[in-house]
């Protein structure tokens, strides 16, 4: 299919978001910028949190992991440990976390650390925020743009760098004024083409094969792809790892982080934000399910047109396309102009969700807890404006050069990465919420915190890379966020004072 007319497709569709965050954006001001007025409708949250969640890693890198037989964590169905992890992770939130945060009233979810232990505390949440989602942000953002690169851009001659500089514009453009209030509506806008896309390859891949739904399981089964549960306790992937690491990753990734709990929160009550929240993941498990199928039937149909699968590496064209480039090389060049335009418009629907909140989030985040925006009174509302687009601009421009990194890196399998990212960005957080909800020490106003979340993910570093000498084989996988934060919360348990109860938050 020509690049130009799928490019075409691309550029229509940012038009479409930028008349919908026209329509959204007016009349807005910074509340609408942070928390949508707290007017935010909780089905349409809920619906759009999908996109957020999945993004462009799920979109490309689930399908990737079923057929790879490589040793890593994920093959055939195993990331569906991780769903079910999830779906216990977000339980949690719903009915731990969602209901401190309508109780204190919060705009940032980190005041609770100010409210509980002081500045120094609420600084180093708000700075591990920032680092956390900037990073895990720009690799799910990477992988998309990459993607669009060797597939449509390269053969039309725009550099990468040029592409990235492009959509990080239109995300800055469609953000910089709505915020929170606009990003509900084109959240909900791009699940829903996200979504089709997903369908639709799904069925036209079985109708081509000749397979019904239950057929399609059969098939896959008969070559192991449909397997689940991995019982080799040494292993990375052990089913239990898995389950508890999915649960506090979505504890941590979601219920500890501003971008997502920004969506929440802007929901008028903790009733309607609780239905989001359950909702959301309920739909969320199915959805995974259907990427995991789809990975399986990409897999069946490469094969069905002459691919080869050898030594780990499964060869179409003299390419290897396990990973990220299975998805993409399929719809791309196996399947029909209508499907593979359906491809691209859930390609870069899966794109923008992942990017647009983390943006508007950060900027929050560093404004109301790094800078102090609400509570400076030397501050008119037109300067906090000002001051409000200076930092969105600044993190564009940190998105940008953090995703040359990534071109630099170019790991073939993101999710992996990303999830492995989160155990040590993370799990600082996870010890210093628990740490206030569930203990009544209170901690000194010390920069000793901020150290200890710094040396406990160097601490979990050494442990990942010598854990199998250390322990018999063992080999630390995503438990590492559980780890991190059990030795962040054994740290700041060692520096709280035993005599003063902390202040009930």
């Amino acid at each position: 299919m020509s690049p130009v007319l799928l490019f075409s497709f691309v550029a229509g569709y940012f038009l479409l978001l930028l008349a919908v965050a026209y329509r959204t954006s007016l009349h807005s001001n910074n509340d609408s910028f942070f928390i949508g007025n707290r007017s935010s409708n909780w089905a349409l949250v809920a619906f759009g949190m999908i996109g957020t969640s999945l993004s462009g890693v799920t979109f490309v890198s689930v399908p990737g992991t079923v057929g790879d037989f490589a040793g890593t964590a994920h093959k055939a169905f195993g990331y569906f440990q991780v769903v079910i992890g999830y779906w216990l992770g977000y339980f949690a939130v719903a009915f731990i976390l969602l209901p401190l945060y309508y109780r204190l009233n919060l705009t940032s979810i980190y005041n609770y650390l100010q409210t509980r232990f002081g500045n120094i505390a609420y600084k180093t949440g708000s700075l591990f925020f920032i680092i956390s989602r900037s990073i895990g942000a720009t690799a799910r953002l990477y992988l998309v743009i990459n993607v669009l690169q060797i597939f449509i851009l390269d053969s039309i001659g725009i550099p990468f760098i040029v592409t990235a500089m492009v959509i990080l514009l239109m995300i800055l453009l469609y953000t910089v004024e709505g915020g929170v209030k606009t990003i509900v509506y084109t959240d909900t806008l791009q699940t829903s083409f996200m979504l089709l896309g997903l369908v639709v390859c799904v069925i036209y891949i079985m109708q081509h094969l000749g397979l019904s739904f239950s057929a399609s399981l059969h098939a896959l089964h008969e070559k192991g792809l449909t397997n689940i549960f991995n019982t080799d306790v040494s292993s990375k992937g052990f089913f239990l790892k898995q389950i508890v690491g999915g649960m506090f990753i979505t504890i941590a990734m979601t219920g500890l982080d501003q971008e997502m709990m920004q969506k929440n929160i802007s929901v008028k009550n903790l009733k309607d934000s609780q239905k989001n929240m359950i909702s959301f993941c309920m739909i969320l498990v199915l959805v995974n399910f259907l990427f995991l199928l789809l990975g399986g039937l990409l897999y069946l149909y490469a094969l069905n047109n002459h691919a080869v699968y050898q030594a780990n590496e499964l060869m179409l064209n003299g390419k290897n396309i396990i990973g990220d480039d299975l998805f993409p090389m399929v719809a791309l060049n196996y399947l029909p102009k209508t499907v593979s335009i359906i491809f691209i418009i859930g390609l870069i629907s899966a794109l923008f969700p992942s990017a647009d909140g983390a943006l508007t989030a950060l900027t929050s985040s560093f404004c109301i807890d790094i800078l102090g925006l609400k509570r400076r009174a030397d501050l008119d509302e037109q300067k906090r404006i000002r001051l409000r687009r200076t930092a969105h601009f600044a993190f564009t421009v940190l998105f940008f050069l953090l995703i040359l990194m990534f071109k630099i890196i170019n790991s073939k399998s993101i999710i992996n990465y990303i999830l492995e990212l989160a155990g040590y960005t993370y799990g600082p957080l996870l010890g210093l919420f628990a740490f206030g909800i569930f203990t009544k020490r209170k901690l000194p106003e010390t920069w000793a915190i901020t150290a200890i979340c710094l040396v406990a993910p160097v601490a979990c570093y050494l442990l990942s890379k010598y854990s199998a000498t250390w322990f018999g084989g063992y080999q630390i996988g995503i438990e590492l966020l559980l780890i991190n934060g059990a030795l962040t919360f054994l740290g700041l348990w060692i520096i709280s004072k035993r005599d003063l109860l902390a202040r009930r938050a």
